[in-house]
């Protein structure tokens, strides 16, 4: 045998060494587990090639023990049939309403009915933080301890200084930015409406969080920074689970990201002035950072997490409200009722205003419920039961937003766009319907949700009030290839604007 035949014997013993020790016959109390059969990728190919498809045929073909033996024998046909060439499945795997997928070394767990989702958000044995300190460590290069150690604090500052009782203090601002960059728009134009709304969207935010003139957004040296970010934010999900050797331009991104925010947060740390209300979101972070030298991932993150899932969801919610003309119409004789006839003026809106305006902020959140993340995250630290099953500790449990908002239980007719059930949400205290996952639950809630609504109330109301807009394709489809945050568009969707008359 010679040396080149030994080595190939040795590995491939070596493997199966390793699948042996990872795939041993799971304890009858554990959920089904989808393990693919190479080590440590385990199913994420299969996984892969289409997450959210995977999840709600799972979750379907849980659905068929409720049918009768004839009417559940057509539901695994049609899985077989549907999924034979796509290596999701056979009719011989029952994976019901919680299974375990291994993939990258990993076991996630999804729960898909209420027993398992109630578990999700108020069991003391799943960890949220100790499920996104990977994530953070691998995107922003912020060690998982010193993120532990700044996590809470962190949040509870955020959580202040956006929710509901201090919004006022951006409205003015944002409401100023908002008309600085929409008036490089021109008098008239055909843009993508994504491509139009980052246009505007994502200067002002910057502003807004960072201070004025500390980030890049001027033309002239924005371009550079927005590609970076946009490398940076379109491959976010897959740099927080693969080694970074293996993401090299996206690497190469956030490299050149975190340089740039070493400058942004020393003139930020600079211009910090002593009164609160004065601060800017980024100075507030400061003041209460352990880890200095990490300012710069921190404002990385913060960026992100402002940009990621905003900017789709003005996107989302301006599309479905021009696709749907009754609608169309209604926030127009909305928007006169509260500020005359709709023009050329640079108008003020104050949260007031904003409250008089409820269908667009229905639009907004039926937008959110329609294209939420795939899923989110919380890590079990202790075994937990969940229906006659037991997670282990380790396991990643995942619950599906995005699935969960399909749920004719929470939302009937799901896949339509109804503004109107808005209706049935105590808004003025701040309720979403029953059902509405999208910010999470519990006490890790998004801190900034009640800003980023607001932020896309406001795009929406000025961008209807001072143009008119014509949808020069359909709505596209969102892609269902990623797991975290708000889903894209799946293609362009051009619009024609011009300045109301």
């Amino acid at each position: 045998m010679d040396v080149t035949m030994a080595v190939l014997l040795a590995l491939v013993l070596g493997l199966l060494m390793v699948k042996c020790a990872l795939f041993q016959p799971r304890n009858p109390n554990s959920p089904p587990c989808v393990s693919g059969w190479i080590p440590w990728l385990g199913a994420a190919f299969e996984f892969g090639k289409a997450p959210l498809e995977f999840i709600e045929q799972a979750r379907v073909k849980s659905l068929g023990f409720l049918f009768s033996s004839c009417s559940l024998q057509r539901v695994l046909e049609t899985w077989h049939y549907d999924n034979q060439n796509r290596g999701l499945g056979s009719r011989n795997d029952i994976y019901g309403p919680v299974f375990t997928v291994f993939a990258l070394g990993n076991r996630f767990t999804f729960v898909t009915e209420e027993e398992g989702i109630e578990a999700f958000f108020t069991s003391k044995d799943i960890d949220f933080e100790q499920a996104v300190q990977q994530t953070v460590q691998r995107t922003t290069s912020v060690p998982a301890e010193i993120f532990y150690r700044n996590h809470s604090r962190l949040y509870s500052m955020m959580k202040g200084k956006m929710g509901t009782s201090s919004l006022y203090l951006f409205a003015g601002t944002l409401c100023q930015e908002l008309h600085e960059h929409m008036d490089c728009l021109g008098t008239a134009g055909t843009e993508n409406l994504s491509d139009l709304i980052r246009s505007v969207m994502y200067p002002a935010t910057v502003n807004i969080l960072f201070g004025k003139g500390v980030c890049p957004t001027n033309k002239s040296d924005i371009k550079e920074f927005e590609e970076h970010f946009q490398k940076y934010d379109e491959d976010f999900e897959y740099g927080s689970q693969m080694p970074e050797y293996f993401m090299r331009n996206w690497s190469k991104s956030k490299k050149w990201l975190l340089k740039v925010f070493e400058k942004v947060v020393s003139d930020a740390e600079r211009a910090n002035p002593p009164e609160s209300n004065s601060k800017t979101l980024l100075q507030h972070l400061l003041d209460n950072l352990h880890g200095k030298h990490l300012a710069p991932n921190y404002a990385l993150l913060l960026l992100w997490a402002s940009q990621a899932n905003a900017m789709p969801v003005a996107f989302w919610t301006l599309a479905f409200i021009l696709s749907h003309t009754s609608i169309y119409k209604k926030i127009m004789e909305d928007i006169v009722s509260v500020f005359g006839k709709a023009g050329k003026e640079n108008i003020e809106i104050s949260e007031d205003d904003l409250k008089k305006l409820l269908l667009i902020k229905w639009c907004t959140l039926e937008a959110i419920r329609l294209r939420s993340p795939g899923a989110i995250t919380k890590k079990v630290v202790n075994p937990i039961k969940i229906q006659t099953f037991t997670i282990p500790a380790g396991d990643m449990l995942m619950l599906s937003p995005y699935w969960v908002h399909r749920n004719p239980k929470y939302f009937p007719d799901p896949e339509t766009f109804k503004p109107d059930r808005w209706k049935e949400a105590n808004l003025e205290k701040n309720a979403f319907l029953d059902g509405f996952v999208a910010f999470g639950g519990g006490k890790h809630q998004c801190p900034g949700r009640w800003l980023a609504i607001m932020e896309v109330h406001m795009l929406v109301v000025l961008f209807l009030y001072k143009y008119e807009f014509i949808l020069l394709d359909p709505v596209p489809k969102e892609s269902l290839l990623h797991l975290v945050g708000t889903q894209q568009p799946v293609g362009a969707c051009r619009v024609q604007y011009k300045l109301q008359q």
